[in-house]
């Protein structure tokens, strides 16, 4: 538990385990700090024997082809693990591949998915057009809704409950417990898209089975990179996620490996003071006459922050803010062109900061969730606070004068 006092404790946490862990011993003839990135294809081998003897360890971090990892992706799947606490993981080409390939592993035709509304739009097109085509029937369920609720919508055919904590764009903290408990009640599993949560959200011990992770946000911090991590509950689920991984293909680079290793280093101080400046701003923007409301699940009036308090160790460095009825979707752009210190564009987590219209780039099945009025994300990065604050200000005036 923490308090908004605390945003920061559990990325300060972590400092020594993402100093110390996926490193060598030092042997007497000693060793560089960071591990050399290996590349390569073909693994040669002495004999036959040794070959066939190798490839029945393809559920272990052994080299075996290059398709099926190399060691520098095998040294960040351990990491992984050991920060989200699972028992395995597996790196893929991107965060959406890290929220597929699971569903793809572990559904089968005339399986029935159930999603929370507020999921990751490119995740809810993979659902509504792959997923469909392959016979999986899908719905969803508001991301606010209660344990009841939540249990009219299972069907005798339900596989996997996939959701998202906070919910993308709209931020809302969901009671992973209780869905974790409604799932395994029902003979299905619980896969949870725990990217804004890395580190500061203990997904096994809430029930989780499949943790995701887009490794292009926090973890390598600096987007250069475009990956994802899928770690999980159980040595069950390892084989099955395991075998669908190999079968897809499904594999980072190790230079992109390589660079998340080094990202994760620091990770625990970049995201300690991004989380403490977020915060800051956050409420900065809360007394702001344009501001209707604040999408910071540390902030008491946003959805789920009872869950936040009880479940989360710290903040992230994401969140949204939803101006009022007075301002316009072209008063709002007009201000967002007028900012200097933001970046427009995708993604998030890395060192700078960003901004992102969210209105009109938004689908829900249930409207309530749903901002009716202008809104924009903003990702806080390593820039000095006051400047940062400076520059919504100016950002304010350009939006006055688009009245």
């Amino acid at each position: 538990m923490t308090d908004r006092s605390g945003v920061d404790t559990g990325w300060q946490k972590l400092g020594t385990t993402l100093t110390h862990a996926g490193r060598p011993e030092a042997p007497e003839g000693g060793v560089y700090v960071n591990p050399p990135v290996e590349r390569g294809s073909t693994v040669l081998f002495p004999s036959l024997e040794s070959m066939g003897k190798r490839g029945l360890e393809r559920y272990n971090h052994a080299s075996i082809y290059g398709a099926m990892g190399s060691p520098t992706q095998h040294e960040l799947e351990k990491l992984i693990a050991q920060i989200e606490g699972g028992t395995d993981c597996q790196i893929v080409s991107s965060g959406l591949a890290a929220c597929t390939t699971p569903l793809l592993a572990f559904l089968k035709a005339g399986d029935h998915c159930l999603l929370a509304d507020s999921v990751y739009g490119p995740t809810r097109r993979f659902a509504e057009n792959m997923l469909r085509r392959f016979g999986v029937d899908i719905s969803y369920f508001p991301p606010c809704a209660s344990r009841a609720e939540v249990e009219d919508y299972i069907q005798p055919n339900t596989r996997i409950i996939f959701t998202e904590s906070p919910g993308s764009h709209t931020f809302e903290v969901q009671d992973i417990p209780m869905l974790a408990d409604v799932a395994h009640k029902n003979g299905a599993l619980l896969f949870l898209d725990n990217t804004w949560g890395f580190g500061i959200f203990a997904p096994f011990e809430h029930g989780v089975d499949v943790s995701i992770q887009a490794l292009t946000k926090y973890p390598s911090g600096h987007s250069d990179v475009i990956a994802g991590a899928i770690t999980v509950a159980n040595q069950a689920c390892w084989r099955t996620l395991r075998d669908a991984s190999i079968q897809l293909g499904q594999l980072a680079g190790p230079d992109d490996c390589w660079l998340t290793l080094r990202g994760l280093r620091t990770m625990g101080v970049r995201l300690a003071q991004q989380a403490r400046t977020a915060l800051q701003i956050a409420t900065w923007l809360q007394e702001r006459p344009e501001v209707a409301q604040v999408l910071h699940p540390a902030l008491p009036d946003c959805p789920g922050h009872a869950f936040w308090k009880r479940d989360f160790t710290g903040a992230g460095s994401l969140f949204g803010v939803v101006l009022n009825s007075t301002y316009t979707q072209k008063n709002m752009e007009r201000m967002i062109n007028a900012m200097r210190l933001f970046g427009i564009g995708a993604s998030w987590g890395g060192y700078e900061s960003l901004v992102l219209p969210t209105t009109g780039g938004i689908t829900r099945s249930f409207g309530t969730e749903q901002p009716s009025d202008p809104a924009f994300r903003l990702q806080i990065g390593l820039e000095n606070v006051q400047d940062l604050i400076a520059d919504l200000e100016q950002a304010f005036n350009a939006l006055h004068h688009a009245l």
